[in-house]
């Protein structure tokens, strides 16, 4: 087991999003001066936990985690992400799931490849896979709350929080604003030169969802989707 884990950022407490699915804002530093929000979203069922986008946490928040259930999986969705794997696969000897080929953290490597075809740890639910990206990015769909976990692909802010002022100055430079909006630097960096994501995004407006939450921000109640087909009527992807 080794013991090379990146430390412990501020965080808030685990908040119930909706029955049985957590929410956990937390944070993290990305050189000096800069910092910025990042979520780790909690699944429970039949008394096991899933994770996604692990974030490393106190311990008196890691013993209310571990109070909710046994952990038993982590799900890396997006390239950007998985710092925190590592700690959790090491302490609870949990089942990673991601997709292949990632160029970010190389030595997660997946006991189980998510695929569109690959059912998740979690019932009612699905996989999406943007099919068009030059990085591994994934979302997960739990239909029965029809509700779409994302990373870096789209996100909802309604906040700052988190946010170092040299971390916020940048960030808006780099054009992010509050509301929902479709990473720029992620789609810069996964999209294909004379390529287009518009037929994945296209896919995934055929799903029937209505919330979303990502690796960063807020959750976004109701209007995801139709807030999200008018970002892409708008947006040249």
């Amino acid at each position: 087991m080794t013991n090379n884990y990146a430390p412990i950022y501020p965080h808030d407490p685990i908040i119930e999003i909706f029955e049985n699915i957590y929410l956990l804002r937390g944070s993290i530093k990305l050189g000096f001066g800069f910092s910025m929000n990042r979520n780790m979203i909690i699944l429970k069922q039949d008394g096991e936990l899933t994770l996604i986008n692990a974030v490393r946490i106190s311990e008196p928040e890691l013993e209310k985690l571990n109070n909710l259930g046994q952990i038993k999986h982590v799900i890396r969705l997006g390239d950007f992400h998985g710092l925190d794997d590592q700690f959790y696969i090491d302490h609870y000897q949990a089942t990673l799931w991601s997709q292949s080929c990632h160029v970010n953290y190389p030595n997660l490597v997946p006991h189980q490849i998510i695929q569109a075809d690959q059912r998740p740890p979690i019932k009612n639910s699905e996989f999406f896979i943007f099919e068009q990206v030059t990085c591994p990015e994934a979302i997960l769909f739990i239909k029965d709350k029809k509700l779409l976990i994302t990373t870096d692909s789209i996100q909802y802010w309604n906040d700052w929080k988190y946010f170092s002022f040299l971390g916020k100055v940048v960030m808006y430079l780099m054009g992010f604003r509050l509301g929902l909006f479709i990473g720029g630097p992620w789609l810069k960096r996964v999209t294909p030169k004379q390529g287009s994501l518009k037929s994945d995004f296209t896919r995934l407006l055929e799903l029937d969802f209505q919330h979303l939450v990502a690796a960063h921000g807020v959750l976004l109640k109701d209007s995801a989707k139709d807030k999200l087909r008018l970002l892409i009527n708008n947006l040249k992807i």
